[in-house]
């Protein structure tokens, strides 16, 4: 079930991440922990992002802070329905510089796999 599961999880990362960023994952590893599943992933930065960046700095930090918000919210939806999984939260940060992600989601209970 552990694999299954993972297989699954790491679809519904990238589907999400590709709905945001409209690029997907280039690499992850998932990690089970008793009530939390940890996501390392290294996923090419949004074009657009990128774009501004340069010249506007500030407006970037806005718009990566409201990305990420949304990004939780739809996975915490979508791994909700697809699994039947109650989510406490989810915790999720990037590193521009080196295309590094990390996703933890909290669980209301152990899975038990």
């Amino acid at each position: 079930m552990s694999s299954s599961f993972k297989k699954q999880m790491s679809q519904l990362y990238n589907e999400v991440n590709q709905e945001i960023y409209s690029t997907g994952v280039n690499k992850q590893k998932i990690d089970i922990l008793d009530n939390r599943i940890v996501i390392f992933a290294q996923t090419k930065r949004s074009p657009l992002i990128s774009v501004l960046s340069e010249r506007y700095p500030e407006l970037t930090l806005s718009v990566d802070g409201a990305l990420a918000m949304e990004y939780k919210r739809r996975l915490k939806e979508k791994f909700e329905d697809q699994f039947g999984i109650k989510v406490t939260t989810i915790i999720k940060d990037y590193d521009s510089a080196s295309e590094h992600a990390c996703t933890v989601i909290y669980l209301e209970h152990t899975m038990g796999i």
